[in-house]
């Protein structure tokens, strides 16, 4: 439950930063949340796989 709520907090800063920034900062930020959904992602589908026990991503290995 915890990965869930670090995905609601990070959108909710988000939001916040994205009212003041100027356009560099905002493709910055953008940029670094793009990479942040990533590891998310990524640490998503090896908990999922190890709690099925199924290769989800098709790389051929569980976890």
């Amino acid at each position: 439950m915890g990965l869930f709520w670090d995905i609601m907090q990070q959108s909710q800063i988000s939001d916040q930063k994205g009212r003041a920034d100027s356009l560099e900062e905002k493709v910055d930020r953008l940029e670094e949340e793009l990479l942040q959904t990533r590891k998310t992602l990524h640490t998503l589908v090896s908990l999922l796989e190890r709690e099925f026990g199924r290769d989800l991503d098709g790389d051929g290995r569980v976890g």
